[in-house]
């Protein structure tokens, strides 16, 4: 330690603290300055980011509920519009079953009237038949001039061998 005192030139040292202290005022107007800037924006930039991010995170959870919202919405007019489409199908099965049997009451109505028009047609044919029949028995009885009952009678049944009804 004593050569260090010895070996100490006051002017040297004077010399040198002059030289650390420009030098250390041009770090701080140079170096310093623009170097605490730049940790400032660094700061702010990542305060900004971090600002961002929530905004973001706040942002997605509003997304999210809105989406939800909307599903449970589009969930519910999906099944108004399920319910709708039953109502309408159950409703037009009960009228094409109500026309179904509005048409089968007609078609039966006119097949029972077609019948009891062919049966009394059918019926006055048969009268008609045996009208006729009847005129030619009498007819055959009256130019025989039978004088016996039991002739007649045989006559008659002969007549309605001989004759077949359709």
């Amino acid at each position: 330690m004593e050569t260090l005192l010895n070996d100490f030139s006051p002017g040297l040292f004077i010399v040198s603290t002059v030289f650390v202290l420009i030098l250390i005022s041009l770090l701080v107007k140079f170096a310093w300055k623009p170097i605490l800037n730049s940790l400032e924006e660094r700061e702010s930039g990542i305060e900004d980011a971090l600002a961002a991010a929530e905004n973001a995170r706040k942002e997605m959870q509003n997304l999210t509920a809105d989406n939800e919202r909307l599903a449970k919405e589009a969930r519910a007019e999906r099944d108004a519009m399920m319910k709708e489409a039953r109502e309408i199908r159950d409703k037009m099965i009960a009228e094409a079953k109500e026309e179904a049997k509005e048409v089968t009451s007609n078609l039966i109505a006119t097949a029972q009237e077609t019948i009891a028009q062919e049966k009394q047609a059918a019926l006055a044919e048969i009268k008609k038949n045996v009208a006729e029949l009847s005129i030619g028995i009498a007819e055959s009885v009256i130019k025989r001039e039978l004088s016996s009952k039991k002739e007649q009678l045989k006559l008659i049944e002969e007549s309605l061998k001989d004759v077949t009804l359709n």
